[in-house]
């Protein structure tokens, strides 16, 4: 499975977010001159993720984006659904049911065994990603850069 560099994106922009003092809105061209992507397509996806519940848009002259949720409660999962969207990425055509080695439909009432390992490898990604949240993300920051961000976040809030 390919992701977007969105979902990169969004995963660092979420983590970010999540030094930011509690009250405060980062401006999106803070997120996007601390990582140095391109603003434009970054709004894209924070937009996306404000759509989902994980970010509050704020508006006017202190306006940004802050966490629309604790860390805790934003997960790996949803930041890529944000993204990406929920469909699964395995979607059975039926092909058993056609050429000249079809199967009948009622051969077929039990999905494939292609099928089925597909979504059963599917759940344990998903599961996988659920099980992460941005509060694990944070306690996996190596040593300094967490105080590193809160006072590069501090002085641009500010």
């Amino acid at each position: 499975m390919k992701l977007s560099q969105g979902v990169e994106w969004g995963l660092h922009c979420v983590t970010l977010l999540g030094l930011a003092p509690a009250s405060a809105s980062v401006r999106r061209d803070t997120l996007a001159g601390h990582y140095g992507l391109p603003e434009t397509v970054l709004a894209k996806h924070l937009q996306a993720m404000a759509r989902a519940g994980l970010l509050h848009a704020v508006t006017g002259p202190k306006g940004g984006y802050r966490l629309a949720r604790p860390v805790a409660a934003i997960t790996v999962l949803d930041v890529v659904e944000a993204i990406e969207g929920s469909a699964a990425p395995f979607v059975c055509q039926e092909i058993r049911q056609r050429g000249a080695g079809a199967l009948t439909t009622r051969q077929c009432r039990e999905p494939c065994a292609i099928y089925a390992v597909m979504n059963e490898a599917d759940q344990a990604w998903r599961a996988s990603l659920r099980s992460v949240t941005v509060a694990n993300l944070l306690d996996r920051l190596p040593p300094g850069i967490r105080e590193r961000n809160q006072s590069l976040l501090a002085e641009a809030v500010s």
